[in-house]
């Protein structure tokens, strides 16, 4: 069966910076599955009328349509048993006790550390619904939640028991990455995308990893267009 992903495009159709549709390239390139994308902008709703869903990822596999980018890993899972990255039972709530780090303390870092370049990425159509929607969601205007320095802090204390972790193995997930490690990179892989500024020291083992990350699967991730090409 033929699968398309819907996946966020910013100011260039070729720039793809959303950490939830990096969850699911990673997924798809770990499983060696083929695929096709579609170019979506923040307002596009009518687009995904038929997932009765408003945002990306939205994956289709034939007839079956799944959203969110943890149940798009999981449905993966189960679909093309070859290759798991999410498991089941403890090894499926060990990794959903991650997502959340990932998503409270991570992703809130990242942001203030790349807001404003963020904002220059999106498709200049989408800056206005971009700006209002989250400056009513952290109650600040997009330059004061822009804070890099502030959020290299909160990122780096986030990141202690990852740093530590990667002192003991290549990947999270061990001698290869899986699913705790495409959860993170996604989220990396956004800022990553979208922004040069430095994220983590050099250093730290994080920044390895990093690099590592980009170089997997036939370097899916390292092959994409960033704001350094455009």
């Amino acid at each position: 069966m033929a699968i398309t992903l819907y996946d966020l495009c910013g100011r260039d159709e070729r720039l793809r910076f959303s950490p939830y549709c990096w969850r699911v390239r990673m997924t798809l390139a770990h499983k060696g599955l083929d695929y096709t994308t579609v170019a979506w902008r923040f307002q596009e709703k009518d687009v995904l009328a038929f997932a009765d869903y408003d945002k990306v990822p939205v994956l289709t596999d034939g007839d079956t349509v799944v959203t969110d980018s943890f149940d798009i890993m999981r449905y993966l899972d189960r679909a093309y048993p070859d290759a798991p990255v999410v498991g089941e039972g403890a090894s499926l709530q060990r990794l959903m006790l991650f997502k959340q780090l990932v998503e409270r303390s991570v992703t809130p870092a990242l942001f203030k550390i790349v807001a404003l370049d963020l904002l220059a990425a999106i498709h200049p159509d989408d800056r206005d619904y971009f700006r209002k929607t989250r400056e009513a969601r952290f109650g600040a205007t997009m330059e004061a939640v822009n804070n890099p320095e502030q959020g290299r802090q909160l990122l780096k204390q986030a990141l202690v028991p990852v740093s530590a972790q990667l002192k003991e193995s290549p990947f999270l997930d061990g001698d290869t990455p899986s699913g705790a490690d495409y959860l993170l990179f996604g989220s990396m892989m956004w800022a990553y995308t979208v922004s040069t500024e430095t994220l983590v020291d050099e250093k730290d083992p994080v920044a390895a990893w990093f690099k590592r990350m980009l170089e997997v699967h036939d370097s899916v991730a390292g092959k994409a267009i960033t704001v350094r090409d455009l």
